[in-house]
Parts: structure tokens; sequence; C-alpha cells
């Protein structure tokens, strides 16, 4: 069997994961009676049509059934379901994805705020990047569905949200206990079972759902990338939909070695290969653990909802991206590293039945709050993994409150707006290890939020979307007054960047079976300021501007068909900057779309899947000299599923294209080159053709 939390394949180690599926396979109840019946819950997809229930052509989801069907290499690929989102990995799969959306490079998340069912993931004043969300912590198989929104239009979202967000709720409850098991190409294997204990014998009686997964990845790469993984899951719930209680518990612990980027001159020279490495110490481990309580009732006048959580996250990253550029001898080596506890939570209420001037008005109001307590957030130059100096190590208390409300209005049949408000204060504590970089400061920011929605007029509605957004900048910046590296004097960064958007968009289900929307958009930032985690210094770039077209389309013709078609047309700038207003990385255009052919969901019968992600060339600079590469990808699976197993055959890249999975433009040296090294593209490729092979049993 395969370790659960653990990264040791011996007895030892095997026995959480005996004992956990010892538990699962044992099924039944608590109390020794039957289960009783699981209540019907209305999941929708992106093939529901959503009139009246949104309030722009941007805002959507997905279901769990239809997350399962697409075939994936790697967790991060779950966001590719919000329209116009790629998804890339230029380290290790232990590291957070880097994502690109609406324009812009999010890095690992700056601007698209992710959460667990109301849970943060971004992590702020992060040791690598600020609004850092790794998904590593997701097991699939327990995903109910994502809801997503884009644009700054909706009053629940603050932080790191100007692009979008994405919530990912889980099951309350598994319908059946499951365990499944994985093996593929280059090193890849992969376990996770799962069940649902009933502690009684009624539909409110409560439920404990446990589960655990282990992964393992060697990659295709010259250096093994060793990557493993362990998570656990538990759930209880009890209650039913108007008045519940639950609580959660999340833990997830990896480890990686890294191929990061390499310079293309070494490639074609023949110095290097394109699965080649060239710091064969690159790597990092990582850890998070959560428990959340959330209770929900509804009164009959609305809901009242309170949802509570705790984190702790660490993190050991070393890289080199510029290999010999800074320090010839030791080479550019570096270790960011951080441990932090967070509390936080949630407090909202909704009313249903209020009238504004005589008209049918829903009202949602609520309070935010969340502390970060982060110890020893370092940057180290590194040999090899051991610490050759600190460029600056810090302790960091940042903490927040948002108040946010939103009216929902119905004027007419036809006509709804919906008017919200948000107001966020800031703290940001830094005691440093470097003289003059301590300090606090404090901020605050207020968001206007308006959306008018027209229709349905045959199954058509219109969209007009006003609002404004925010993220906050690393508590580091904002407090900074000396660079750690050459000890000058600098200007610390403002606390927030302010962003402003607007939209335009259509949804239609006039065509029967259809479900199309089409969306404008625009939107603007005061400065793309962000906080070097890479070099442990401060940028604060002039503004941009971006705008673009997004269209979707969702079919299903047949109980055993089901197609989508998603295209994003973007334009990029920077403002106020002639010849260079280049964003770099700043994607101007991609399409995805794919199929299930057969059985869908959990039907019995033969069913196939397909997908293809393409995006285009994309400015690496900010003069729009250096471009780099399109890309484009299929993967596909086929199999077979009864009422009790499934099996099934997967192929990522389908095509085996040699293309590139990120690309960078900068100056790097390597051994044996001459000082002052040569400015190049850096690119981590698009892993080959490679088959994985699934078995999933049911009870």
């Amino acid at each position: 069997m395969l370790p659960l939390l653990t990264f040791r394949v011996s007895r030892k180690t095997q026995a959480p994961f005996l004992a956990l599926w010892g538990l699962c396979v044992a099924g039944g109840t608590v109390s020794g009676h039957e289960p009783a019946r699981l209540e019907e819950t209305l999941v929708l997809g992106k093939t529901a049509d959503l009139l009246g229930l949104v309030p722009s052509a941007s805002e959507g989801g997905i279901s769990g059934e239809e997350l399962r069907a697409r075939p994936l290499l790697r967790r991060g690929e779950i966001l590719e379901s919000v329209p116009g989102m790629v998804v890339t990995q230029h380290s290790g799969g232990g590291k957070a994805n880097q994502y690109f959306l609406r324009g812009f490079n999010l890095d690992h998340g700056t601007d698209f705020a992710i959460s667990l069912d109301g849970m943060p993931v971004n992590m702020r004043t992060h040791s690598h990047g600020q609004g850092y969300a790794d998904l590593n912590i997701l097991i699939p198989e327990l995903v109910e569905r994502v809801d997503y929104v884009k644009g700054t239009y909706a009053a629940r979202n603050g932080d790191f949200s100007s692009a979008g967000s994405a919530d990912f709720r889980f099951l309350d409850a598994l319908p059946r206990g499951f365990a499944t098991f994985g093996l593929g190409e280059y090193g890849f294997y992969r376990g996770a079972s799962g069940h649902t204990f009933w502690m009684g014998d009624r539909p409110e009686s409560g439920r404990l759902t446990v589960a655990g997964e282990y992964g393992y990845y060697d990659g295709p790469w010259k250096l093994a990338e060793q990557a493993q993984r362990g998570n656990g899951f538990a759930r209880y719930y009890e209650g039913n939909e108007e008045d519940h209680f639950t609580w959660t518990l999340l833990g997830y612990r990896g480890s990686w070695r890294s191929t990061d980027q390499i310079p293309m001159r070494a490639v074609r020279d023949g110095r290097l290969g394109r699965f080649d490495f060239v710091d064969p110490t690159n790597g990092g481990e990582s850890q998070r653990y959560s428990v959340q309580v959330h209770r929900e009732k509804d009164d009959g006048n609305g809901k009242t909802r309170l949802n509570l959580y705790g984190i702790y996250y660490d993190l050991d990253l070393f890289s080199n991206f510029t290999y010999r550029l800074t320090d010839p001898d030791r080479g550019d080596q570096f270790e960011q590293a951080e441990q932090r506890a967070v509390l936080g939570g949630e407090l909202a209420r909704s009313w249903d039945r209020l009238s504004l001037l005589g008209y049918e008005t829903e009202l949602t109001s609520g309070l935010q709050l969340r502390s970060d307590w982060i110890h020893g957030i370092g940057l180290h130059a590194t040999e090899r993994r051991n610490v050759v100096s600190t460029i600056r190590e810090d302790d960091v208390t940042q903490n927040s409150v948002g108040i946010f409300g939103e009216a929902t209005t119905r004027w007419t049949p036809w006509m709804r707006t919906v008017t919200g408000i948000r107001a966020d204060g800031f703290q940001f504590a830094v005691s440093s290890g470097a003289r003059g970089n301590s300090g606090t400061e404090f901020a605050g920011v207020v968001s206007p939020k308006f959306s008018l929605v027209l229709g349905p007029w045959q199954k058509t509605e219109l969209y007009g979307n006003f609002g404004t957004g925010f993220h906050s900048n690393d508590a580091r910046g904002v407090n900074t007054l000396r660079d750690p590296v050459s000890g000058s004097r600098v200007d610390p960064v403002d606390p927030v960047a302010r962003t402003v958007g607007a939209e335009f968009g259509l949804r239609s289900s006039v065509v029967e079976d259809v479900t199309a929307t089409v969306s404008f958009w625009w939107l603007e930032s005061e400065s793309e300021l962000v906080y070097v985690g890479d070099a442990g210094t401060n940028e604060a770039g002039p503004g941009s501007a971006r705008s673009g077209v997004e269209a979707s389309l969702y079919w299903k013709p047949k109980d055993w068909l089901r197609w989508d078609l998603e295209a994003a047309l973007t334009r990029a700038r920077l403002r106020d900057s002639p010849g260079a207003d280049r964003i770099p990385n700043s994607v101007p255009w991609m399409l995805s779309g794919g199929f299930v052919l057969g059985a869908q969901g959990m039907d019995a019968g033969w069913f196939s899947a397909a997908r293809v992600r393409a995006f285009g060339r994309r400015p690496l600079s900010e003069e729009g000299a250096v471009k780099g590469r399109p890309t484009c990808g299929v993967n596909a699976e086929v199999g077979y599923r009864t009422d009790r197993w499934e099996t099934a055959l997967e192929c990522v890249n389908l095509l085996d294209r040699r293309d590139r999975d990120i690309e960078y433009f900068y100056g790097s040296r390597l051994a044996g080159e001459p000082a002052g090294g040569f400015e190049d593209i850096h690119f981590h490729p698009v892993e080959p053709r490679m088959l994985r092979a699934r078995f999933t049993y049911w009870w």
C-alpha cells in the first residue's frame, strides 16, 4: 500500500494509509445502521444558462463531475476551467503554478483570489511572491464544484481579486466510498481513497468523511524531480441545507527537486538538452495544515453564515535563475523560506425579503478578518542549499479587516441592479534584521461596485458592470527604507495598488441545448507595484491598462455528448511608457475546448474525452522586440465504467509537441561564459507525450 502524509515507503510509514484504507473499506456507519439517503443538491455546471442567477456574463461555475472528466497533467490545471485562464509551470511540481488571465501575468496568484470553501489560499507577504496560491492541497475527487467570478464587481471579493476569483467547494459527504490508483510513464504513480461514515440513520445525522492521497513523479527531466505529495482530508457535516454545521481538516506536505528554466543559447549550441538542468540542488519542501469551522442557518427571512479558519504553512525553496551572473565562484542560488500561522474568518448575513422604495430587494452584508504571523521570512544566498549569507530576514505581522455590503434590487421583471461597496483596512508590521527596514504602516481602501442586468428576453440577458479593486503589497516593501543588498536609501512602495474596471456582456440560451456568453472588459491599475522576492528589492512600475473580449459556447445536444469552446483576446499595455509599454508575459490570446463522449458522470459504459488548450506569442520584454512562441497541447482519455469500478487510459500532450510551458527574457551567465553574461530567452519545456492508466473502485 501507499503511505499517507509521509514520504518513505517503509513498514513504519505505511501505517497511516493502511489505517485509512481499513476504515474506508469497512464502510457502514458508526451507529451500525444503514446510512440515510443524501439530500439531492443542484450543482450547476457550465452547460447551465444561469439566467437570473448571476450579475455578469463572466461569472459561472463548473461541477466536480465536469472537472473529473478533464484529463489533466497537474493539479493546478483545474483552474483552466475558468474561461480564459492559462496555467503553466516553470519549476518543480511541488511549487505553485504560474497563472495568466486577462492580460495579467499573475505570477503565482497576485491578482487572482483563490479560496477553499471561503478559506483563502493566497498568501500575502510571501517569501516567493505576493499572493502565492498553491493548489497542491486539493484532492480532486472531493471537489463538488468551482465557482468563479472575473473582474472587480463582487463586493465580497477583496485582496488579490482584480482579475477574478475562484472558490473551490468540497463535498459535504461522498455518495460512495472510493479507492483509485494510477500508474504512468516517467515514474508517475498516485493512490487516493475516501469514505463517508454516517453517525445515524436520519438524513440530518452527522457524517464524517475521511480521505487521503499519495503521489510520486520523476518527470522527463534529466534530473529526476522526485516530487512526492501527501494529502489528508477530514470533514464532519451535520444538519441539512437550511441549517448545518461543518468542520474540516486539511493537510498537505510535499518535497521536490526543480529543473528550472534553462537558457536557449545553451540548447542551441548543444551544451544542454531540452530537459536538462543547470543547478542540481534546486528544489524545495512545503506543508500546509488547516482547520475550518462553518455554520449556516436559514431562518426564513435570510441566511446567517459564520466561517472561521486557522492555517499553519511553511515553505523552504531553493532557486537559481541566473546561474553565475552575480557570483561566478559559488553561483547565484538563493533560498526563500518562511513559517506562518493564519487566523481569520467571515460573518455574513443576507436578507431575502426586503423592500427598497417598494421594490423587491435582497441585501447581504459581511465582516472579514485575517491575521498573518510570519516568522523568519528570509532571503538567503546559498551554495548547494548551504547558506552563504543572509540578504534579509524579517518577522512580519499583517492584519486586515474588510466590511462589505451588496443590494440586489429588481426594479421591473426585466431589470435588476446589484449595488455594492467594500471597505478594507490593513496593518503592516515588520521587525527586520536590517537597520532601517522595521516599522508599522496602516492603509485603507474603499471599493464601490455596480452591476446592471437587463432581461431575459428570448432567453437572453445583457449585463453592465463597474467596480474598483486592489491588491495589497508585501509588508516588507511597504516598510523598506534601505536596499537590503546595497544599503542605499530607497522609497517604500504604497501599501495597496488600486484597480478600476468595467465590463459589458451577454448570456443567451436561445438556441436549444446551447449556452453562449460574450463579454467586453476593461481594467486599469494605478501601478504594477510588487515586492520582488527573488531579489529582495522593490519595484514600483508604471500604471497599466488592459482590455479584451471573451466568448464561450457550451453545447449538450445528447445525454452522451457534452462540448465546449472558450476564447479570449487581450490587449495589455503599460501607461506613460512610450517605446517600452508591453507587459512581459501578458498572453494576447488563448483558446480552449473539448468534449466528453459516451457515458457521462457516473453512468455505466464506455466514455472518452479530449481537451485542447492554446495560447499565443507574448512579449517577453517591455520593448516587445522579444516574444515567446505559441503553445498548443491536447490531452485525451478513454475508459469504461460499471456501477462498481472504472478503468481509464489518459494521454497527456497527445500530439507530442515540443512547445514551451513558460518563457522569460533576462540576463544570465553559465560556467565558462564571460563576465556580464548574456541576455537570453530562458524557457521551461512542455512535457512530452505520456500515458497514464487509472483504476477506481467504489463501494
